[in-house]
């Protein structure tokens, strides 16, 4: 019993219509679900990902409107990273991220810079790897050029040893080198199907503070869920609780099932699995363009959409319909 890489990764916004500019324009991500946080109805749970939102592509956001920056710490991700096909893709990304104001850093093997609220993020090129692409299509962005779906994340951790047990051993996962910091604590959690990684990094020392310590805002990200299917779904809960991790319930999320829980070193994991998907209340060609709820929500339909900020479809100006 293998985890399937990265499932989604989930951060937070202060300015929703900037994020889905960024990330769908931009980025060329599909907006593939606007919906709301089930814990807080009151507030936007975004979905960007591949062409059909599947695992593996999905990046999140939770909207506060008006969110300070938060700013990454000890136990917090810092970076979040996306395959590209082909060194080749680095040129075209700086120019078209040179031509939104937003600068980037190259190496051999990665280029970097942060989202508009300061989300670290890479492109990296991983030759050999077997996972099929998740890409979505963009009128901007040539197929050879799009976003292949997630290949890891990096955090911060002041002792990456105390995750090992969880990580490694219970977990599933593999050390494996990173190549742009030798020094740093890796690990690669990979299925039949899919793979990713987290490093673990030191944490900078903020002088502000006198200490390592993150605070969470818009820029940060709230969680890492790594993912399997359907039928292990029980099976990890089983092995969690038989280890004695403190653990949420299964959490049904309509879309998917959850398991929540923080590893030794802070970084709040989540187990989630792979169906019924966005699909199960929307056609795949309606994805991103209206708000989807989960049943016990759609009641109050009429008041959660009065909270929430008005956005656009991202795709609706391509066939020249303009916003809905």
């Amino acid at each position: 019993m293998q985890l399937e890489g990265i499932h989604h990764i989930s951060a937070i916004t202060g300015d929703a219509a900037a994020n889905v500019d960024f990330y769908a324009r931009v980025l060329g991500l599909r907006l593939v679900a606007k919906t709301v946080n089930q814990d807080d109805p009151s507030v936007y749970h975004l979905f960007y990902g591949s062409e059909h939102g599947r695992p593996g592509s999905e990046m999140t956001f939770f909207e506060y409107p008006g969110a300070k920056r938060g700013r990454a710490g000890d136990g917090m991700v810092h970076t979040v990273q996306w395959r590209v096909g082909a060194v080749g893709a680095f040129d075209f990304w700086a120019a078209r991220l040179a031509g939104e104001g937003i600068a980037t850093t190259r190496e051999s093997d990665r280029l970097r810079f942060a989202d508009p609220e300061g989300l670290g993020i890479e492109f990296v090129v991983a030759p050999g790897v077997p996972d099929a692409p998740l890409a979505a299509e963009h009128p901007e962005i040539p197929s050879e050029y799009a976003l292949l779906g997630f290949a890891g994340v990096r955090a911060y951790a002041a002792d990456p040893e105390r995750s090992r047990p969880i990580v490694e051993r219970l977990l599933g996962g593999s050390e494996t080198a990173d190549p742009a910091s030798p020094d740093t604590t890796a690990f690669e959690l990979r299925g039949e199907r899919r793979g990713g990684t987290i490093a673990y990094d030191a944490p900078p020392f903020d002088p502000a503070t006198g200490s390592t310590r993150g605070r969470p805002g818009a820029g940060t990200v709230h969680h890492v869920a790594w993912g399997t299917s359907v039928d292990e779904h029980p099976a990890w809960f089983a092995r969690l609780q038989e280890a004695g991790v403190h653990t949420s319930p299964v959490i049904d999320r309509h879309y998917f099932h959850a398991i929540y829980f923080r590893e030794p070193s802070g970084v709040l994991f989540e187990i989630s699995d792979d169906e019924p998907g966005f699909t199960v209340d929307v056609p795949l060609d309606q994805l991103g363009s209206v708000v989807i709820l989960p049943p016990a929500l759609e009641p109050h339909r009429a008041a959660i959409e009065a909270n929430l900020t008005p956005l656009p479809d991202p795709r609706a100006a391509w066939a020249g319909t303009g916003t809905r």
